[in-house]
């Protein structure tokens, strides 16, 4: 099945988006933006999920209906910026199972060091959603599917807010088999590896350490 890229033109996420990206929103907005921008991200990005007839019993009669088939999923937020979207999708998929994959960048060469890793221990029967609000480089993500592919999911799905055009790039390049899902595709890096005109540091903003 061919990799599908969408950046997504809801009109709900372009509203709420334009909000997030404002400099004088405060941080506890911010958070509730992040997640409600993820929770329409996941409705999108689940279109496709495998589902199995079942019988429902209603007090009415008997009636014939989809539910998600086999495993539910695992949501695997990129620390620290990630955990700003896991709300957001876990309020459609409460069953789903959570880890998380700690990289930090180096401010010189921009570089991601990986710092923790926890997965389900059950992955491997999983459909797998890794999250981060930026995908800027292309580093951080590009290194949290190579660990959890060792693992070896189901599938493997990335969701971010805002993308940079060669962080998109390298994650095509490097993960051709990985769906990628950004709200919006922005211009370009700087000299100091932030998206243009992106929204800032997104894990500043979530956490209010700016």
């Amino acid at each position: 099945m061919p990799r599908k890229v969408m950046i997504m033109d809801h009109p709900l996420i372009a509203h709420k988006l334009s909000i997030l990206r404002n400099k004088n929103t405060p941080s506890n907005q911010f958070r509730t933006l992040i997640n409600e921008i993820s929770e329409l991200m996941i409705f999108e990005a689940t279109r496709d999920l495998e589902t199995e007839e079942v019988e429902v019993e209603t007090p009415c009669g008997i009636a014939k209906c989809r539910q998600l088939a086999g495993k539910k999923l695992a949501f695997v937020p990129i620390l620290r910026a990630g955990i700003g979207m896991l709300d957001g999708a876990l309020t459609l998929v409460p069953a789903a199972r959570v880890g998380h994959i700690g990289l930090y960048r180096d401010e010189k060469t921009l570089e991601p060091h990986e710092y923790y890793c926890k997965l389900p221990h059950d992955i491997e029967e999983r459909e797998v959603f890794v999250v981060d609000p930026m995908l800027a480089t292309g580093g951080s993500a590009c290194d949290a599917i190579k660990l959890i592919k060792q693992r070896k999911p189901k599938k493997i799905s990335f969701l971010c807010t805002v993308a940079a055009p060669s962080g998109l790039e390298r994650l095509k390049e490097e993960h051709p088999d990985v769906d990628i899902y950004c709200a919006a595709l922005d211009e370009r890096l700087n000299e100091n590896g932030y998206i243009v005109p992106g929204l800032g540091d997104a894990g500043d903003r979530i956490f209010g350490t700016l």
